[in-house]
């Protein structure tokens, strides 16, 4: 399934021929596409979303770029860049000032956009928020759910995010709450403090953004497969846990769940 995108940059023009025959044969109508104005400040533009006037462009090296379109003007022009280089693969709009991006080392991101700031310099700034280590090769980002989520569920306010993946893996991303997402953090450090991985590889080392340029610790996301592991313990050590994360084991039991039921 290609990329698709609302075109704000484009507008249609109508045109219309007829031809006439001694039996009166209906004309023919046709629909051409003008170019009103575009934006090559691209090395190449590989993905693109929209909202409202803003555009998201995901280039092939330049990382992730906002752009306006002014249809009073009929212009495209810049808002901000995220400045590191990243070989995109997909992105997608979270919401007016925030951006997830995947990139061909196999890692998510998200960059925000500084539209407060005081100086010309930092709104043109898009600041890296959040970075992951996935392990997938992401090509595209869909907002959905995988499951139908009952309007008395707790997990029925959160935003979710569709992925699909080069090898055919299809997962969720949830935007959460800044108290929820504590919880769970705490609750990810627990797990890797009381059950070893497999191997005894670090946790915190596979889910660290890396690349050939740099390797940089996690930050602002939560394993979901990890904390989903928590419901398969024994009750002792997932007491054990609760101890730690500071929260009652059935409270703690209900909460993984609730985020189990958006896949």
């Amino acid at each position: 399934e290609g990329s698709a995108a609302n075109a704000p940059a484009a507008t249609a023009a109508a045109a219309s021929s007829a031809g006439g025959s001694a039996d009166g044969a209906a004309g023919v109508c046709g629909w051409e596409l003008v170019s009103e104005c575009g934006h090559q400040n691209h090395i190449l533009a590989l993905y693109v979303e929209t909202r409202g006037d803003f555009i998201v462009v995901g280039d092939l090296m330049k990382s992730i770029s906002l752009l306006v379109y002014k249809p009073e003007e009929g212009t495209i022009e810049d808002l901000a860049f995220d400045f590191n280089t990243n070989w995109m693969t997909a992105v997608q709009i979270l919401d007016d000032d925030t951006f997830l991006g995947g990139e061909n080392s196999f890692n998510l991101f998200t960059v925000k956009r500084n539209s407060d700031c005081a100086t010309d310099e930092d709104r043109q700034r898009l600041d890296v928020v959040g970075q992951y280590h996935l392990g997938e090769f992401v090509n595209k980002f869909r907002q959905g759910s995988l499951v139908m989520q009952l309007p008395d569920s707790e997990a029925s306010s959160l935003q979710t995010l569709i992925f699909g993946t080069v090898n055919g893996v299809i997962g969720i991303i949830a935007s959460l709450p800044q108290q929820k997402y504590e919880t769970m953090m705490k609750l990810q450090k627990a797990l890797n403090e009381v059950v070893k991985g497999v191997g005894g590889f670090s946790h915190d080392a596979w889910r660290s953004f890396y690349n050939e340029r740099k390797t940089e610790k996690a930050i602002n996301f939560v394993d979901g497969d990890l904390v989903e592991t928590f419901l398969d313990l024994k009750k002792e050590q997932m007491d054990q846990i609760a101890h730690i994360v500071e929260v009652d084991c059935e409270d703690l039991c209900k909460q993984v769940e609730e985020l189990a039921r958006l896949h």
